[in-house]
Order: structure tokens, then sequence, then C-alpha cells
């Protein structure tokens, strides 16, 4: 495979969700700006956010920035860098009011104010009750963030390469020049030459078995920058969505429990009151994905056979059709279609489902990568959204946080890079930068005979569900260490099948197959190594939070079959971590 194409930009963006567009948007004000995506832009993963983006408006109750602020660090037990969480609260209003005035949709409440509504572990004056913080587009607000991003990056002559997939990063002497793409329609291979890259290629929830991700959803750019050399951040911290559609993993809303729905065990007890007395069912992901799976466990599931694929029922049925039609349209209709079901009608059967990457590429406000625990930043490079980490999520993410990430740190990242990009040189590539890609799709299509990858996609999968799941113990992620390295060789064989140049699916599912299996392997080994539960990180043989051995930051190194762990201080300059109660 030949380089037929050398592309030159100002900046090249990789990824056309949410923070991949804010980011274009900003920095196509000042510079030559392509975004490239393995998607049409509007099939991107932001657009699958149903619930809402959450700002201190105080439209409905009295809120503030500092509440927010407060619920983010507490929510992620207390890993919240907090000086960025701070950033990230005080500019959620400026950014919700941005995306208003750019056209969004939202919701309105009877005095035209943009409405807002309850999600977990978002509270009222530090903790004493929860608030209304999330602003909302019915139960498709991602949907209308992307539609709203992707018309303002048209209007600014954004150019778009839709359905070309990122293979390589162009680093020399740390200085990041470019990307390595192959374009899906032709097979042939492309080098972005570029002043900055940003990666914004969302999460890698495609490495569990029951996922709410969609499939194109494996982490390409952390996996691109792991091989470079670059640390990916915190990558033990994996959020279970509590509700997701029993057996399917498809999502449904925390928007449902924000509008008063009940989780119910099989003798129809509200089972959160035992667990978080003071939010009940709106406790923070990580605790109500816990006690869903401890009633099961414990034969309290509908079906009260205590094992881990019984469920429990989401009770809407109270809040009456007129409601659920307004207000949460989609998960109806979800219902309906998957289920079977009308929510008005009959309770929602839920089980939690893998759905969001606390961890991710490093970086600092600004989004620019960093390659150390001393925070060196790479040169060119940024990342932003959940491919990325900030790290405003910490051990546990806050519902409706993640757009309101995408957001504010896209739109900072964009507006950086417009400044870098004034005062950097562009300079082209030699077309040697792409061998390494050219090697990696090089083997996988020589027509030697060998194993398809589908068997391992799905040994992969098993292994980080049953072994690094929700509850993890030290004997399950040795095994699944060992597990996924063996499954790394076994992926050295594989060869795709399909010898067409055009639109060849099967090579493009072993390029994320080879992306997902180094993520699993740096989630399985990062996770073995914390001796502590916090947050979605929840050990049964650590149960406690250990803040003097652990209250770290883990960077996590790909070194050929193994993962070298270093660790970084976390941020605790504005609250200091208290045992974490709701």
């Amino acid at each position: 495979m030949e380089v037929l194409v050398i592309h030159q930009f100002d900046t090249v963006i990789v990824g056309s969700g949410g923070a991949g567009l804010y980011a274009a948007l900003e920095a196509s004000k000042k510079s030559k700006t392509a975004v490239l995506s393995k998607l049409y832009p509007v099939r991107s993963h932001t657009g699958a956010a149903q619930g809402g983006i959450s700002a201190a408006l105080g439209n409905v109750e009295e809120d503030k920035a500092e509440w927010h602020a407060f619920d983010t660090v507490k929510g992620g037990d207390y890993l919240v860098d907090q000086q960025a969480a701070k950033i990230l609260t005080e500019e959620a209003i400026q950014a919700v009011y941005d995306l208003e005035n750019r056209g969004l949709p939202f919701n309105r409440t009877l005095e035209e104010k943009i409405d807002q509504r309850r999600f977990g572990g978002h509270t009222r004056n530090f903790g004493e009750g929860p608030v209304k913080r999330a602003c909302y587009a019915a139960d498709r607000t991602g949907h209308m963030i992307l539609q709203t991003l992707y018309q303002q990056c048209i209007k600014n002559d954004v150019s778009f390469f839709d359905e070309y997939q990122v293979l390589d990063l162009i680093l020399e002497k740390d200085v990041c020049k470019g990307v390595v793409v192959v374009e899906l329609a032709t097979g042939e291979m492309h080098i972005f030459a570029a002043k900055a890259v940003l990666f914004a290629t969302g999460g890698f929830g495609r490495m569990f078995k029951i996922t709410s991700n969609a499939y194109a959803n494996t982490g390409d750019g952390p996996a691109v920058c792991a091989r470079k050399g670059i640390p990916i951040q915190d990558m033990e911290f994996f959020q279970f969505h509590p509700t997701g559609i029993m057996g399917l993993g498809i999502l449904i809303s925390e928007a449902v429990r924000g509008e008063g729905g009940i989780l119910r065990n099989n003798s129809g007890e509200r089972f959160m009151e035992r667990y978080s007395p003071t939010l009940l069912d709106l406790a923070p992901r990580d605790i109500v994905a816990r006690s869903i799976m401890t009633e099961v466990l414990d034969g309290k599931g509908i079906r009260g056979d205590g094992k881990i694929d019984d469920y429990v029922y989401l009770d809407a049925t109270h809040l009456g059709k007129e409601v659920l039609m307004k207000k949460l349209p989609d998960i109806t209709d979800f219902c309906k279609t998957y289920l079977g079901i009308d929510p008005a009608d009959k309770p929602i059967p839920v089980l939690p489902t893998a759905h969001y990457a606390m961890g991710g590429i490093p970086t600092d406000v600004h989004g620019r990568v960093l390659k150390d625990k001393n925070n060196t930043v790479v040169e060119g490079l940024y990342a932003a959204g959940e491919c990325a980490c900030v790290s405003v999520h910490g051990a546990n993410r806050l519902g409706t946080n993640s757009l309101l990430d995408l957001v504010v740190f896209g739109r900072r990242a964009g507006q950086h890079i417009a400044e870098y990009v004034k005062s950097a040189t562009l300079s082209e590539p030699d077309a040697s930068a792409a061998d390494a890609a050219k090697a990696w799709i090089g083997r996988m299509t020589d027509g030697r005979e060998g194993p398809h990858g589908g068997h391992i996609t799905d040994e992969m999968q098993t292994t980080m569900m049953e072994k690094v799941g929700i509850y993890r113990n030290e004997q399950k992620m040795e095994q699944a260490v060992q597990e996924v390295q063996e499954l790394r060789k076994r992926y050295l064989n594989v060869r795709v099948q399909d010898s067409a140049k055009s639109f060849n699916t099967d090579l493009l599912e072993m390029i994320e197959l080879g992306n997902l299996l180094d993520l699993s392997l740096i989630t399985a080994t990062a996770a073995l190594k914390r001796q502590e539960s916090r947050g979605a990180h929840s050990r049964e043989d650590y149960s406690e939070r250990d803040d003097d051995g652990w209250l770290v930051h883990s960077l996590a190194y790909l070194e050929g079959d193994s993962v070298r762990l270093d660790y970084k201080p976390v941020d605790t300059s504005i609250w200091e971590p208290k045992p974490r109660t709701y």
C-alpha cells in the first residue's frame, strides 16, 4: 500500500463528535482546518447522549457553579483535578447559552427559559439535596448538539474528510507533525500534515461484552498515542451506567430517574432507600450500578436466581404517557422497539452496561497532551472529549458532565490551537512516516492463511466484562491481563478475509480490534495495580478508599507486551477529600 496523497492543513481534528466539532469551530476562525472521521459527522456517538448538559443556570431552582464543582469533585471520589472542575462548571453557563444562541432547541419553562431537571449526584448547597441542573432537549440532547455544531462548522468552511480511519501519529522530537490515515472508500493511505492535531475519537466501551457504546467506539486516538509512547491516564476507571436495557446494553437515560422513575427489586421495593437515603435513585452512577448488582447477586433480581445476568425494574409507569412522550420520546420508542413494552404501562427491565471512560489521553485545561508526570507538553498535539483525561471526571463521572466536558474543553482546545498555529511551522513529512502503518495493514492483507479476528474480539469482550467489570479482585484481573496478552499474540497472526479495496469493513474491524486489545491490556493492568476501591473501581479484596496510598492519577505506558505504570498527584487545592456519603 503506497501513500498516494499528502494533504496540508494548519489544524487537523480527528473525530467529529461534540468535542471535535467545537474545536474545529473555534480553530477554523483563524486557521485552515480539516476534520477527519471514520463516520459521517452526525453519526458520531455524541448523538447517543440523551439526558442533558449540566450548568448552574438556576432557571428552575437556586444553583451555583461552586456547588456544581463540588458535586463534580465528590462524585469523582476526589480523584478530580479541582481547578479543572472549577473551570468546567464556571464556563458551563456561558457554554450552554452559546449553544442556545447557535440554534440548539432546548426545552423551555413556562417563562421561556431553558428548562432543567435533576440528574444523579447533582445537589444544592454542597450535598443537602438534589437540584435541577440538567439542561435538555427532550431525551436527544447530544443529537441536537451534534446537529448544531456541524451546521456551524459548514458555515465556517471547515473541510470534512468523512470515512477516513486514523492509523498513526507523526511525531518528530516530541513535536506533532500530522497523522496517517486510510480512506475507507478506496483503501488508499493518506498523510495529513498539520501544525496542530487534536484527537477527539471518543470512548472505547467496545472492549466490554455488554455496552451502550456504538460499534465505532474503539479508542482509536488513545491507542495510537499509546503506541507512540504517550501515557494513558486513569484507565482503571470505567463507568458502568446503571440502566442499560437488559441483555442489550442500549441505554435507558438517567433522565427517566430525573423525571421520577424508581428502581425496584423483585418484591417491588424501592431498594435505593437502603443505599442512598438522601439522593435515592439519583445517587452517582457508580453507587447505583453497584446497588443494582448487589440486589441481583443477593437473589433480589426479578428472576431471583442470584446470577449476574439477572435484572431489576426501572418503574416509570406513574409518570404517565403525556410526560413520557413530551420529555422522553426516544426512550419510549426504544422500549417499544427492543422490548415490546410501553413504559407508561409496564416497568423497564434494566442492568448495568459499560458506558464511559473516565481515563484517556492526559491533557491540561487547554487540551494540550502531556507526556509524563511532570506535565511536559507534546507540542502541537491536543485531545478533548471522552478520549482525553483533563481530569474532571476522576473515578466516576456525573451524568450530564460528559456533554459539558465536550463543549467546554473542545472549545478551549480549539481556541488554544487557533493561537498556537499562528507561530507554528508546517513541514511536509516524508512518506516514510507512514511505514509503520503500511507494515500493519500489509501484514493483515498479505494473502497468507491466518485466523479471522472475530473470535479474538468475542474472547476479549467476555474477559473484560467478567474479570474487569463492576466488581473486581486480584485473581480475576491477573487472569484478565494474561488472557489479553495471549490474545494480542494471536492477533499477530490475524488475516483479513476480504480482499476488496473499497469499504473493506473486515480490515476496519481488524484495525479497531488492535486498538481495543492495546487498551484492554492497559485497563486490566492499571486496575490490577490499584489496590483500593474508589468510584467505579470497586475491589472485593481492597474494599476501602485509600487516600494515603492511592490519591494519585495513574499513567500507563504501553511497552511491547507489557504496561509500565507511573503516578502523579491529584489537585486537591479547593476541597479536602472526605468520605463520600449520599
